[in-house]
């Protein structure tokens, strides 16, 4: 199956506007530089993305905590995490870059905290 896809390159300020032809082999044109083709690749058959979301926290000063994974992961597994991290609930105190979730769906990403939330004194 042949695929004709108009791309823009987000990795570094040149923001190329690719034109991607896929057949049996990939070609893309208008690249400034090695990383174009490698986005494109990566898009086109892989997509990936970083994840951010929140996890609520019990007993804190705040009822949620801010998490991202560790790496990219997959992004057709996004939604499946966020089902997962929707149930996922913290006693405080909550460390900053605290592993709550190791390889996630064998992605090999970790979900981690990204603030530190103190429990609450009542």
């Amino acid at each position: 199956m042949k695929i004709n896809k108009e791309m823009t390159c987000i990795i570094c300020p040149n923001g190329c506007r690719l034109e991607v032809i896929y057949n049996d082999s990939l070609v893309v044109k208008n690249a400034l530089c090695p990383k174009g083709e490698e986005y494109a690749q990566s898009e086109l058959l892989n997509p990936i993305r970083n994840l951010t979301s929140t996890v609520k926290v019990n007993r804190g000063l705040l009822p949620l905590v801010s998490v991202r994974s560790s790496k990219p992961v997959p992004k057709g597994k996004m939604f499946e995490i966020i089902r997962i991290l929707k149930d996922v609930e913290l006693e405080a105190p909550v460390d900053f870059h605290q592993t709550i979730y190791k390889d996630i769906l064998g992605t090999g990403a970790d979900i981690i905290t990204t603030r530190g939330v103190r429990r609450a004194d009542r």
